[in-house]
């Protein structure tokens, strides 16, 4: 069977005549995965993304917050400094996550209930879980 192709073994690999040969790259380019089902790998790792549930949080908590809010809403203009641990919902599933935000209140939007902080940022009060503040201190709470 080595026989029939002795004539042409050794010779150079003929050039294309009408167009320029293909880059390495671009040859290469052809092997690349394939992703039949686009977005399906982006579907598959947000239904693996883990959120927390929204926790109630009980009557003596919710006194306190209500304590604390009633304060803020009196010293709003003084501009105090608070630590804020609320609930942000997530947009894509059931669930959220927990987050602490840190600065200067800025306004109250009661018609609105949320918290506006000085960076911009708003707080919807009813996910917020638990303030903290020097200015709690004269309060014992």
């Amino acid at each position: 069977m080595d026989e029939n192709y002795d004539d042409i073994i050794n010779l150079p690999h003929p050039d294309p005549k009408n167009h320029p040969r293909m880059s390495i790259e671009k040859r290469a380019a052809q092997f690349a995965p394939f992703a039949a089902l686009t977005g399906h790998s982006d579907a598959i790792q947000e239904a693996g993304r883990l959120t927390d549930d929204f926790v109630n949080i009980g009557s003596d908590v919710q006194k306190e917050l209500d304590i604390k809010m009633n304060f803020l809403m009196l010293h709003v203009d003084e501009q105090p400094e608070i630590s804020i641990t609320y609930f942000l919902p997530d947009r894509m599933k059931a669930g959220g996550e927990y987050k602490e935000m840190s600065g200067k209140i800025k306004k109250i939007d009661e018609l609105g209930s949320v918290i506006i902080l000085n960076d911009g940022t708003k707080i919807p009060v009813n996910n917020i879980i638990d303030i903290q503040s020097v200015v709690f201190n004269d309060l014992n709470i």
